[in-house]
């Protein structure tokens, strides 16, 4: 249902898988967007390779633990709890706000994040990351991946392992739906989350759709900067969480 507020009439595509949609719709919705939910990425869990079980056979012995989303942080700590309690040594950090409220959620009480940013570059600047040499640090991540985190890390002395615990996949989903809506004039704006999530979504509209009067919104300068994003009409950066992409949209929708 659309209401009246600071989005009324504006036309908002969300990006991510269906079930993580609902909060931000129910969100957009109520501020009066029209939310259309159109996936263009899907997160499933992944077998894990034998590099990572056998970094995940060394989590005892490693002084932190870092996660690296929230997705990461889900399937990440349900594999190391299969295998038994999370040792109390070992510290856990997470890059940005949503994926430390997931660890959090997990009962995590003490979780190292960054004050400001909500990216790899703002946790390597947290104190607890300066001196780690002759430490055992693993990252809990999607497979593939930037190495940036990594390569710092050791730069720094420590010993670093990997747990791939997820993947991304393109999901079939269907376009015609929003092929109508885009040809009716009622899509303003669309939210993506990766510059994988960018490149699978066009690759799904089809190369047929034009979306020169569209804006993309996304969370992070590195996904404005990605080639494909220039498909848009413009593209803005909003930073991470509901509040701040709610008051982008409200600033398109006064702009508009």
């Amino acid at each position: 249902m659309t209401a009246a507020g600071p989005l009324a009439g504006l036309g908002v595509v969300l990006t991510r898988p269906r079930a993580q949609c609902e909060a931000i719709a129910g969100e957009l919705e109520s501020r009066g967007a029209r939310v259309l939910v159109f996936p263009a990425l899907d997160i499933v869990p992944a077998e894990l390779s034998p590099a990572s079980r056998a970094a995940l056979a060394s989590l005892p012995s490693a002084r932190l633990a870092i996660f690296v989303s929230a997705n990461a942080a889900e399937h990440g700590v349900a594999a190391a709890r299969r295998s038994g309690p999370w040792p109390a040594s070992v510290a856990v950090a997470g890059v940005g706000e949503a994926t430390a409220a997931s660890l959090r959620n997990s009962g995590f009480t003490r979780v190292i994040t960054p004050s400001a940013g909500f990216d790899s570059e703002s946790l390597l600047a947290c104190p607890e990351l300066a001196d780690v040499s002759g430490h055992r640090v693993l990252i809990f991540r999607g497979v593939g991946g930037r190495e940036h985190l990594r390569t710092t890390l050791e730069g720094r002395g420590a010993s670093v392992g990997y747990v791939e615990c997820y993947r991304r996949e393109r999901p079939a989903t269907d376009p015609a739906g929003l092929l109508a809506a885009l040809a009716r004039g009622e899509i303003d704006a669309v939210h993506a989350m990766s510059a994988e999530t960018v490149d699978n979504f066009l690759a799904l509209a089809g190369t047929g759709a034009s979306w020169s009067r569209v804006a993309l919104v996304v969370p992070h300068p590195a996904i404005a900067r990605h080639a494909p994003s220039a498909s848009f009409g413009r593209v803005v950066v909003s930073g991470p969480g509901i509040a701040n992409l709610a008051e982008t949209l409200a600033n398109l929708r006064k702009a508009s």
